[in-house]
């Protein structure tokens, strides 16, 4: 929850996730470079002074009241001078935001001049950490623009930790993207992955993760002889559920969760202009209301990459993923960019996933978003953030789009860059051949993990490791 401050990015407080009912050590430290004795803020005589003015500390839950009034809760600290730090034992209660706020004290009055974030947890979601990743992705190996290397490597430019291509009817560009980096240590992890197209039918799969590809088994006699004893034993249908489209369906998604992989149920409200099908939307509605209540899927795309006039599409993703929580079904969802271009402007990280698990590994992610530790981000250019899933989650999600992620995004910029100069698709003044590019990507492995272990109070994951 911000708060509009003068001198907000001044200050810096690690860690900033702690263990909810426990006390903690914080540090807070003056942004080198921004100490200024005469107007910003600066450590004098064991306190610290903004100006001339000396300051106040006050920590704050956000949503639980406390023992205290607000005006009570004055924090305790020691001043290092040498270092421009205050150190403060500090408790924090339950789950929830809190801010320290810094006011300036002048003629007896206080003015609220800096706000820091902190966010306690419990021992289960503490134990984690937040992945961003895009589990829908193509390259010009199907309809894209770009290499799978290169839709790889712009993944890591823009912050995220975990990505798969997912070209049409194609699993092997996504070992492209993976054999690409075999050779080099770099922090993103890659999945392998395929946009599943049976034959007539138009509900479209994505594939992630498995050792082989589905789109290469629908020209063989498994496959038909298996729908065909689908067909003769289902239940009875809905007359407009079409008994092949539907025995084929499932069949997918049995064949993903015996390959080990994690099926996801694509964009349900997409209108398909070139449909030969006897309606506008891809799919009609009582074959998505059977799939949604079969549950058969892994996850729900509940936002898909829509382009801005196509934005009614999500709208609907989401309030149909509000309708069956509230009829009592547990979601797990994923949001995704679908992108076919990473330089375009569009889509390209409009929309993805953040996913709270022990690692990124592809068994802790498909454990982590089916155990529905997962929430879909929409960032569309010059909108909000929004956070769409369980409201726990959500409210974790948007301190960390606001106090862990901008840190993480740098970091992960570097990597990417360099990524891009490995395979000889980016250029300019500071571009580097494959040796040296190879040579700053393992110089630069690390850097999020080391990121993490200042910010998160990881006594808790430690324990469970």
């Amino acid at each position: 929850m911000p708060v509009e401050t003068r001198y907000q990015d001044y200050l810096r407080v690690e860690p900033c996730v702690v263990a909810a009912g426990q006390t903690t050590q914080m540090t807070i430290q003056i942004v080198p470079g921004q100490a200024d004795p005469e107007k910003g803020f600066a450590i004098r005589a064991g306190c610290l002074h903004l100006g001339k003015n000396l300051c106040v500390l006050r920590l704050v839950g956000l949503q639980y009241p406390g023992d205290q009034t607000l005006g009570d809760r004055l924090v305790n600290y020691v001043a290092q001078e040498a270092e421009q730090t205050l150190t403060a034992e500090l408790f924090f209660p339950r789950e929830q935001e809190y801010q320290l706020r810094f006011y300036s004290v002048a003629a007896g009055k206080e003015l609220l001049m800096a706000c820091l974030a902190v966010y306690a947890l419990e021992s289960d979601l503490l134990a984690c950490r937040p992945w961003k990743g895009d589990l829908h992705l193509h390259s010009i190996r199907s309809d894209g623009k770009d290499t799978p290397q290169h839709v790889a490597a712009a993944c890591r430019c823009i912050g995220f930790d975990f990505m798969a291509v997912t070209d049409h009817r194609q699993f092997a560009p996504s070992l492209e993207a993976i054999a690409a980096f075999t050779d080099v240590p770099v922090d993103l992890t890659f999945y392998t992955g395929e946009e599943v197209h049976a034959p007539d039918n138009p509900v479209h799969i994505v594939h992630i993760g498995g050792a082989r590809s589905i789109n290469d088994r629908f020209d063989s006699e498994e496959y038909r002889q298996a729908i065909r004893e689908r067909i003769a034993g289902q239940l009875p249908l809905p007359s407009d559920v079409d008994p092949a489209v539907y025995a084929s369906t499932s069949w997918i998604f049995e064949q993903v969760a015996a390959g080990g992989g994690l099926s996801i149920f694509c964009h349900p409200y997409w209108i398909n202009a070139n449909s030969q099908y006897r309606q506008g939307y891809y799919i009609n509605e009582p074959l998505t209301t059977r799939l949604m209540e079969d549950q058969a899927y892994d996850a729900l795309e509940v936002l898909g990459g829509y382009h801005l006039f196509e934005t009614d599409s999500n709208n609907l993703q989401l309030a149909r993923y509000h309708e069956e929580r509230a009829a009592g079904r547990k979601i797990p969802i994923v949001g995704v960019s679908d992108a076919h271009g990473c330089e375009t402007g569009k889509l390209f990280g409009w929309f993805f996933t953040i996913v709270f698990s022990h690692t990124t590994e592809l068994a802790d992610v498909k454990r982590a978003i089916k155990d529905c530790r997962s929430v879909a981000v929409e960032a569309l250019p010059g909108e909000v953030v929004r956070v769409h899933g369980p409201f726990r989650l959500v409210q974790y999600a948007l301190f960390l789009l606001r106090a862990y992620f901008p840190r993480h995004d740098q970091l992960c910029r570097a990597e990417g860059d360099a990524m891009l100069m490995y395979i000889g698709e980016s250029s300019g003044q500071d571009c580097l051949d494959q040796t040296a590019a190879a040579e700053r990507l393992r110089q630069l492995q690390g850097q999020v993990s080391v990121l993490q272990d200042h910010l998160f109070d990881d006594k808790t994951r430690r324990r469970q490791s």
